[in-house]
């Protein structure tokens, strides 16, 4: 890894991914270290304030993250609102409109299955003790939504997003998950001058990876362990995406491998399997 990461910085951190209107997919698997995801925004307001497309082979997770939007595919409409979710399947039309403005997270996979279209309000997962749960303890308590997980049948996506306490780590303990899935993480709703502190490694004593993330920003996880840190005084907030690498079979959140030096408490995760 530490060979990959020193000659593909530019692979695996993308700066201020929000900064467009319209609809723009800021990673791929031709300009990224990733092999099946993709992500992009879809920000509309009334001087944009609508955009069509096509999926093609790709399953696709739409997350409202501010405003809210009308998104129609095929005979279906929905409305999403801050943090409802939509997973619409492969070869798909899709057309969404501002309400009156909206900001969307994209992500998608290459599948070879269709599977079916559901939506997914913020409110539906939020009562749920095995999609929304505080994991962690003294200094990593966080709040953790999965919103595309086992309650959404799909090929490969898992999708959903973290708030930190002030000054608190996240994912942690250090853990990672390279052989069944890759991950992204989107940093968002960290107004000036909040920013976080995101690693990545497999060397555990110097760790190749280190860098200051703010909003907008996306930090490719290929693989390694991933854990990051806020700000005194400024939680960090960001969605994480994941795409299994063998469809369906490798789709399963909360199935890592914890660094050695700190497995004595889990992961924080079990919570997500009960």
């Amino acid at each position: 890894m530490n060979e990959k990461i020193e000659t593909s910085l530019d692979q695996m951190i993308f700066r201020k991914t929000n900064a467009q209107l319209g609809r723009h997919i800021s990673v791929t698997p031709t300009n990224s270290a990733s092999k099946h995801l993709a992500y992009g925004r879809i920000i509309l307001d009334a001087d944009t304030p609508q955009v069509t497309f096509s999926n093609d082979d790709r399953e696709t997770g739409l997350i409202c993250l501010a405003g809210a939007a009308e998104v129609k595919t095929g005979s279906e409409k929905f409305r999403l609102g801050r943090y409802d979710a939509l997973y619409i399947p492969r070869d798909s039309q899709i057309e969404v409109k501002a309400d009156p403005q909206t900001d969307l997270a994209e992500f998608s996979a290459e599948v070879s299955r269709r599977y079916p279209l559901q939506y997914v309000s913020y409110q539906s997962i939020s009562s749920d003790k095995t999609l929304h749960f505080k994991p962690g303890g003294p200094a990593s308590t966080r709040d953790l939504n999965i919103l595309i997980g086992k309650n959404v049948e799909a090929g490969r996506l898992l999708i959903g997003f973290t708030f930190s306490e002030p000054g608190n780590w996240t994912s942690w303990p250090p853990h990672e998950h390279a052989q069944m899935l890759e991950e992204i993480y989107v940093y968002f709703d960290m107004p000036e001058p909040a920013y976080g502190i995101q690693l990545v490694y497999n060397n555990t004593s110097y760790p190749e990876l280190v860098t200051a993330v703010r909003d907008g920003d996306a930090v490719l996880i290929p693989g390694g362990y991933h854990p990051n840190v806020s700000l005194p005084g400024h939680r960090i907030a960001f969605l994480w995406a994941m795409a299994a690498h063998r469809e369906m079979e490798d789709r399963q959140y909360g199935v890592v491998n914890v660094q050695p030096a700190f497995q004595q408490g889990g992961s924080g995760l079990e919570a997500s399997r009960k």
